[in-house]
């Protein structure tokens, strides 16, 4: 499933380009363009690349409730039922094949950054805290993503079901320090899902993680998981 899933991968190239490169373009806008505007105590490129490396993990969920959806409507799950074929590596190597994207688009974001002055003060095991977080949340956001293909009537609505997952890094910390924020929309950002996930990649990266955001980011990524696999599952045994 995973080889299936990939090769369905290398062979679209808008999937890739959504993946991969608007990530990276989307980085260059706000560091090269807006990033003078902001104040953040430091360089901009050091605050903005960790919201970067979850808004990227965001932008590659489009194409697995696509291909899920895709997979249900044209009957390729019928077939799989008289085959060989588990139907749990089904939803498993779409899971595992949206954390590769996203572990690819992440080392797009990291590159790029270093070549934009991104200095960050992390050690080995900093950067390997960062990857695990990242894994964490790609395999989080995979289920869910899943989940919401799985109910989706259309794949163009398929499509939009991963446009809120997209939005929440704009209304966190990513960008700016959610205390500059708006009565209200502060509020939203300090409690939404991807501000901890994104203060402990910024704590992991700068050599000074947060035991309290690194908790709250650990609850908030097994709470997606659980909410996403469940539904998934149960979803997929309805309709299969």
């Amino acid at each position: 499933m995973l080889r299936r899933n990939l090769t369905h991968t290398r062979r679209n190239p808008m999937v890739l380009f959504n993946a991969v490169l608007f990530p990276v373009v989307i980085m260059l806008l706000f560091v090269k363009v807006f990033g003078g505007a902001f104040s953040v105590g430091g360089a901009y490129v050091d605050y903005a690349t960790p919201g970067m490396l979850v808004m990227a993990v965001a932008y590659g969920l489009g194409a697995t409730a696509m291909a899920v959806h895709d997979d249900m409507a044209k009957g390729v799950i019928n077939r799989f039922k008289v085959m060989d074929v588990s139907r749990g590596a089904v939803l498993t190597g779409q899971v595992v094949v949206t954390t590769v994207r996203c572990l690819a688009a992440n080392a797009a974001i990291v590159g790029v950054a270093f070549a934009m002055g991104f200095d960050p003060g992390a050690d080995v095991l900093d950067w390997l805290g960062v990857v695990g977080l990242v894994v964490l949340l790609s395999f989080a956001t995979g289920w869910l993503t899943i989940a919401l293909g799985l109910a989706a009537k259309s794949a163009e609505s398929a499509g939009l079901t991963s446009v809120p997952l997209v939005m929440l890094p704009f209304l966190s910390s990513a960008f700016v320090p959610a205390d500059t924020m708006g009565a209200g929309v502060r509020q939203f950002a300090e409690y939404q899902p991807f501000t901890p996930i994104i203060e402990t990649l910024r704590g992991l990266l700068a050599g000074h993680p947060s035991g309290g955001d690194a908790l709250a980011a650990f609850a908030w990524c097994a709470g997606l998981s659980v909410v996403g696999y469940l539904w998934a599952v149960s979803s997929f045994t309805k309709r299969a």
